[in-house]
């Protein structure tokens, strides 16, 4: 029975090593090589081949260490690490991002030419293609203007069916990159309806989402995939704060629940710092 179990939890542990592949949406289509299915195909057939032999150390390749030198030029095939020197606030929700190159060297893209940004923000992965707009003479440098917004929704039952469209809105559109905490409260686990769709939200690099459950006590009731994001017993002001604070800004923040959910998060969300104007209730 033990050697089963830990079997079951071996075979979930290679799961969450499993590369996720990118939704349609995740793509460009400017006919980039390699395009992130190609590296989600080299990745996948690297995760087969380290599964396969009980390896996990496969699973690196050669992708070179976060603290390497930039000194090589860009590659189609790895990623390079490169220091943020600046970051300018040009808009309420825009950011001029200065990039140091090594020494003297430049970039190296044609106009108009596009290069593929990895980062890892808060624990979430973040993967988007931008076009530079410093010169393509500049040296020693490069500019990014990256724009997002941060959505907090907060739910309770029935009133996460509004929240559907608005968030699907935002998965939609490629250019939208506002940055969405979606959490919604229910009862127990078999009480929350739309459980695919919300997985497949939460696959898209500015999506997280998280679930309150009243009446469950245990995660090792749920799978492995809802453990890490379901918090037990009720929403209420120290969890609101947690989830207000881990916003990468102060968060409009949408409201939808019976009238007493909404009274309570409106006492909370002022509680955490927001204004009444920063958050609407339905």
């Amino acid at each position: 029975m033990a050697e089963t179990e830990e079997e079951e939890e071996d075979a979930e542990a290679w799961l969450r090593l499993k590369p996720v592949e990118p939704l349609p949406s995740q793509c460009c289509g400017s006919g980039c090589s390699p395009c992130v299915f190609d590296l989600y195909y080299r990745d996948l057939e690297r995760w087969e081949t380290a599964r396969a032999r009980n390896d996990r150390s496969l699973l690196s390749g050669k992708q070179p260490p976060e603290n390497q030198s930039c000194s090589a030029k860009l590659s189609p095939e790895t990623f390079l690490a490169f220091h943020i020197s600046t970051m300018e606030k040009v808009t309420k929700d825009t950011y001029l991002v200065r990039f140091t190159l090594p020494g003297n060297s430049r970039l190296g893209l044609r106009p108009g030419q596009h290069l593929i940004l990895r980062g890892v923000v808060d624990g979430l992965e973040i993967q988007r293609a931008y076009t530079p707009i410093s010169p393509v003479t500049a040296e020693g440098y490069f500019d990014v203007l990256i724009k997002y917004g941060e959505l907090l929704m907060l739910a309770a039952g029935t009133g996460l069916a509004p929240m559907v469209p608005i968030l699907q809105s935002i998965t939609d559109n490629e250019d939208d990159e506002t940055f969405v905490t979606l959490v919604g409260c229910f009862k127990t686990f078999e009480g929350i309806y739309l459980k695919t769709f919300f997985q497949e939200q939460a696959r898209f690099w500015n999506v997280q989402t998280f679930f309150v459950l009243s009446q469950e006590v245990s995660p090792e009731q749920l799978p492995w995939s809802y453990r890490d994001k379901t918090h037990f017993g009720r929403l209420g002001q120290e969890l609101v704060a947690e989830l207000v604070a881990c916003c990468r800004r102060k968060p409009f923040t949408l409201v939808c629940g019976s009238p007493a959910f909404n009274e309570d998060m409106a006492r909370c969300l002022l509680s955490a710092g927001l204004t009444e104007d920063s958050y609407f209730l339905f």
